[in-house]
């Protein structure tokens, strides 16, 4: 659950950079610090600006499905992604993008980083459950908030509602001239979090809050403007159980039903897009 924050914090990941695939990464004195900064901001707010020393048309791209690779589940997201003519460097540089965000570099440091604050091992949720990641990228121009005759306030007018996201995580990277973005503390507060240079917003997705049984949660946000999005999320087959090492740390019994992260997907896509 949300705590009263006032602001979102600064997490600086370059420890796990620096030590990801090491052996005894759990152990390292820098590392350790990030994760108590993870763990601490997990419990407390769900979001976070996580930095490491990237359109204003909307856009959702997704892992491109084949015929067979999820069975029927996957069949209303068989295709192909459309990629726009103009500009004619957009598919390029979306891919690189995407290539950069499922890599190592941030994908694997960020979930090495929470695995290791739930007191799981560095690689618990690899393999089965995200190993293989069927990631979800959406770039994102909401109209911005308009006063007509000086009777409408624009800091009420919402360009995305309430919600809490559908993956793991989501990576948020912000334009730097435009405040957007809102979280919602336990209080009900909107806090803003206006954008800062050199960073991705980090937020817990519905499948984060069910693996860990609860202990970390999605946290309800919103937008009032422009937002482009790159969301961390599990295999798309992917069965999400409770981690055993966060069943035993919430009193042994499980808090939500399991899902299948493909399942779930597809029930958020046909409900909020044209298909």
């Amino acid at each position: 659950m949300a705590t009263d924050f006032k602001s979102i914090p600064l997490i600086d990941i370059s420890p796990i950079l620096e030590k990801w695939d090491h052996p005894n990464v759990a152990q390292d004195e820098g590392v350790t610090q990030v994760v108590k900064q993870l763990d601490q901001d997990c419990l407390e707010a769900g979001f976070s600006y996580v930095a490491i020393i990237l359109l204003l048309l909307f856009f959702l791209f997704l892992r491109e499905v084949k015929h067979g690779m999820y069975g029927d589940l996957g069949e209303v997201m068989l295709g192909s992604n459309i990629w726009p003519s103009n500009p004619s460097n957009f598919k390029h540089l979306m891919e690189h993008y995407v290539d950069l965000c499922t890599g190592a570099l941030l994908r694997k440091l960020i979930m090495r980083g929470i695995a290791l604050a739930l007191g799981g091992s560095a690689d618990e949720m690899e393999g089965e459950i995200a190993g293989d990641p069927f990631w979800v990228l959406r770039t994102i121009g909401y109209p911005a908030a308009s006063i007509s005759d000086g009777h409408d306030k624009a800091d009420n007018v919402v360009g995305c509602g309430a919600h809490t996201d559908y993956g793991l995580l989501t990576l948020l990277n912000q334009d730097d001239d435009i405040l957007a973005l809102q979280v919602r503390n336990k209080s009900g507060e909107w806090i803003s979090a206006p954008p800062i240079p050199g960073t991705f917003v980090c937020n817990i997705g519905d499948m984060l809050k069910i693996l860990s049984n609860g202990i970390y949660k999605s946290t309800l946000h919103r937008v009032i403007n422009t937002s482009p999005k790159y969301r961390v999320c599990p295999n798309f087959d992917a069965v999400i159980e409770q981690l055993d090492v966060c069943i035993q740390k919430t009193g042994g019994t499980k808090n939500f039903e399991g899902a299948v992260y493909g399942k779930h997907l597809v029930s958020k896509v046909t409900t909020y897009f044209v298909m």
